[in-house]
């Protein structure tokens, strides 16, 4: 395995053991040229998730690109990367076992909205505005008190 930091090729494993899903195995490495450690994830290899995007186009689905997303809502928030990690197991494993070998973009973002309200909601309203396009500040208000009245229901 070749060192993200130095890009030495000699990296060993310290420490190996199952994911939390228990459908990987977590790998701690480390270099033996820089010293620095990293993790690396083994997964079955199964046959590509195609995502349908809103124009009809097909690409394979990126799960790199759904944590940048996420981080991206969730920036300068309380939120810790493992939870946005654990966001994305959780929406690639539904994907991946709920659907066919293919799922429209607009179920990924509800699911991205349902986990996100209950991970964040400061998170959940950035995302939602991006998501749902909204083109103005009613629009963004109706989402708001939508919000507001599902938390008081929970208290």
């Amino acid at each position: 395995m070749k060192c993200p930091y130095c890009g030495f090729e000699d990296t060993r494993v310290i420490d190996s053991r199952p994911s939390e899903d228990r459908c990987a195995i977590r790998r701690r490495r480390l270099c033996e040229m820089c010293q620095k450690r990293f993790t690396t994830y083994e997964k079955v290899e199964t046959l590509p998730l195609i995502v349908i995007k809103k124009d009809n186009t097909r690409e394979v689905f990126d799960r790199e690109k759904l944590v940048d997303r996420v981080m991206r809502a969730c920036h300068k928030r309380p939120v810790p990367v493992a939870a946005v990690e654990h966001l994305a197991d959780e929406i690639e494993n539904t994907a991946l076992n709920s659907f066919d070998k293919e799922i429209r973009s607009q179920e990924i973002g509800e699911m991205v909205m349902e986990k996100l309200r209950e991970l964040d909601e400061v998170a959940y309203v950035r995302y939602a505005s991006v998501y749902r396009q909204f083109r103005d500040i009613d629009t963004f208000m109706q989402e708001l008190e939508k919000l507001r009245t599902d938390t008081k229901k929970k208290e």
